[in-house]
């Protein structure tokens, strides 16, 4: 009963600074990934639902970085402040160790690692994915359509394959008219055409992604370069010039594009990895069986090569039992050198082979990534209450300071690791998990020693903090300050 009601206040305790260190967090890392992707977007002219989706989709990586740091904020502010205000001593002065307060808290730092996985496995990598598609859409999609008065417009067409050149004296954008306007295609480099018209009209097609140019009482001027002098003019009362794929609107094509190891599922990149693997195993037997020809040849045995019929690159076919192989016209062909053909295959193999085993290295990393994120917020809980419970007067300078640094260098360690093991210096089982193994270890170390009396409620302070490290780096400071405390008494 009485661990019950423990629980709840420990949840209780710990609810507020996680809900606030995560909204804060999230928000700061949030702005940042907004603004290094914002001119992606300024200049398109894109509709407030778009620019929603953007945001939305760019939450759900920001959240899988925010959430591990905020389960590490509240555990210390919380038990900072349960120790300043002597609530672990009552604890204790009742007769609960406190070890005895980790039960419930680890319960909750597992609660946090499985919503961590559930997240990491099925919205990460939807969000990932459909944030790709769009910003590779955005891309794709021309500037707003709009022309200026009086400068020279440069129109591209064609997803931007051609690109036209306009000119327009004065543009009425309520009707949508144009006088003295003048078009330089130059697209063509056999017939390089200009185009002048006193007036003209623009309309977009039903699907706003054509515009047709409505041109009234002009001419056409055409320079023909493959023949020689080739100029051609022409007249015309009417000409509709059409611009195609110059709209303003965005085309979305959900799922238009393969997805990357960021953007798969645990199930996908399990089976990526396995198929490399089948590959990279493939590529080597092919590797030795050109090392096994290549020495059967060089003992005059036959070879699989030699055996079997195959055509050459002129038409002819190469005969069995190990002859030379002859042309149409009865000349024997001259074979290739043997070590040249070992040396050549033997560096294609082993360059594929690589290449595969860097690929399935990294769908691993990405796998056991997300995974020793997502058991970071269990290793967090373990080292949090013990690391607060010694500098219970550090305040919220101290919860800053330590899950920064904590968090720097376990963010350093993750991405140091992920380099190695996408480069295949290393396996990312081991690199992935370093970090977590490494705090499990420090975590486990302090709560051993959470029974012994490190520091009051009077101490644990940055005075203190100072102190601690000035006896560990001036041994002769710390008994200059015994030899006077043995004066005074």
């Amino acid at each position: 009963m009485r661990m019950g009601v423990l629980t709840r206040y420990l949840v209780r305790v710990h609810l507020g600074p996680f809900l606030f260190a995560l909204t804060a967090i999230t928000g700061l890392i949030f702005l940042n990934a907004v603004a290094l992707r914002i001119d992606g977007l300024l200049g398109k002219g894109l509709p407030w639902t778009v620019v929603g989706d953007f945001l939305v989709l760019s939450l759900p990586h920001t959240v899988a970085l925010s959430l591990p740091m905020a389960v590490l904020v509240a555990v210390l502010y919380a038990f900072s402040e349960m120790t300043e205000n002597n609530e672990i001593t009552a604890m204790a002065a009742g007769g609960i160790r406190p070890t005895r307060v980790l039960v419930p808290l680890l319960g909750m730092g597992l609660v946090a690692s499985g919503v961590m996985l559930y997240f990491n496995d099925t919205v990460l990598p939807e969000a990932n994915h459909r944030l790709k598609n769009l910003l590779v859409d955005i891309g794709r999609k021309s500037p707003t359509f709009k022309l200026r008065e009086q400068v020279v417009n440069e129109i591209p067409v064609d997803d931007g394959m051609d690109t036209y050149f306009l000119i327009a004296s004065r543009i009425d954008p309520t009707t949508n008219t144009l006088e003295d306007v003048t078009i330089f295609d130059r697209n063509d480099r056999a017939r390089q055409r200009t185009t002048y018209a006193k007036r003209g009209v623009m309309a977009f097609n039903d699907a706003r992604t054509d515009l047709y140019l409505t041109l009234y009482d002009g001419e056409v001027r055409e320079l023909q370069s493959d023949r020689d002098g080739g100029f051609q003019h022409l007249y015309f009362k009417k000409q509709i010039v059409p611009l195609r794929g110059v709209g303003d609107e965005l085309e979305r094509r959900m799922g238009a594009t393969d997805r990357g190891d960021r953007e798969m599922d645990f199930q996908m990149l399990r089976e990526r990895a396995a198929v490399r693997d089948s590959e990279q195993v493939v590529v080597r037997d092919e590797g030795r069986q050109l090392s096994v020809e290549a020495v059967r040849a060089a003992l005059g045995l036959p070879t699989e090569s030699d055996t079997a019929h195959s055509v050459l690159a002129d038409g002819s076919v190469a005969p069995s039992a190990g002859r030379a192989p002859k042309t149409r016209n009865g000349s024997v062909l001259s074979r290739d050198p043997i070590s040249q053909r070992v040396v050549t295959g033997t560096r294609t193999f082993a360059a594929r082979a690589l290449t595969l085993e860097e690929t399935a290295d990294r769908y691993r990393v990405e796998l056991h990534k997300k995974w020793a994120i997502a058991f970071a917020c269990l290793v967090f809980t373990l080292i949090g209450p013990p690391l607060a419970m010694r500098f219970p007067r550090g305040g919220v300078g101290m919860v800053v300071a330590a899950s920064t640094a904590i968090f720097a260098v376990y963010w350093v360690g993750l991405i140091g690791g992920e380099s190695l093991a996408d480069r295949s210096v290393a396996d990312p089982i081991v690199t992935m998990w370093i970090p977590d193994v490494v705090f499990g270890v420090v975590g486990l170390l302090l709560v051993s020693r959470m029974g012994r009396a490190g520091a009051t409620v009077r101490g644990g302070g940055w005075a203190d903090v100072w102190l601690r490290v000035r006896d560990r780096l001036l041994p002769s400071a710390r008994s200059g300050r015994r030899q006077a405390r043995g004066a005074t008494a």
